[in-house]
């Protein structure tokens, strides 16, 4: 069985994006360094993308070139959107859909956000493990990590790594 593994960054007070969805405050955080804060890790583990119908608009409307062209790529949303090339949609029955993929050969999957995903998914115990990397500040307003979540669940933490840049990785697994 594959497992489902949150790789996300966020900001000390747990924001995963700004209240408009935008993920610009990231852009503050150069790497002039070339410090390796985990991002490389989940393309080597992974065949599979999972996010929210959110998180998709905003990596459309970023100037870039679309960052998982070799991944299958499942977008959850309530809106119904043209087929792209390795891009299905899910719009109804995610937890079956997404307990399908989990079952499937393969990698693991990556879940990319956004907030309310995350929360549907460990409300349902399909998150296996968590890659958080906490980026040194303070939003103060803009979209949680864990909105609302409505259920406890318990984590171990694996790994943890302080960067000379005030960036934090911590890896924890589901107990």
């Amino acid at each position: 069985m594959k497992k489902i593994i949150l790789y996300i960054a966020a900001s000390l007070d747990q924001r995963i994006a700004e209240p408009d969805g935008s993920l610009d405050w990231l852009s503050e955080f150069s790497n002039s360094e070339k410090i390796d804060s985990g991002y490389t890790d989940p393309f080597n583990e992974v065949d599979t993308i999972i996010m929210g119908g959110k998180t998709y608009r905003e990596l459309l409307s970023m100037d870039a070139i679309w960052p998982y062209p070799n991944l299958h790529t499942y977008v959850v949303s309530h809106h119904k959107w043209n087929a792209q090339e390795n891009v299905c949609f899910i719009t109804e029955n995610i937890i079956e859909t997404i307990a399908e993929l989990r079952n499937r050969e393969g990698k693991d999957i990556w879940l990319v956000g956004g907030g309310g995903l995350i929360s549907i998914l460990l409300a349902a115990d399909l998150i296996d493990e968590m890659r958080i990397t906490y980026m040194p500040v303070i939003l103060g307003k803009g979209i949680p990590l864990f909105p609302e979540q409505p259920k406890e669940s318990k984590w171990t933490l694996l790994e943890s790594k302080s960067h000379t840049n005030g960036i934090l990785e911590v890896k924890y697994q589901r107990k």
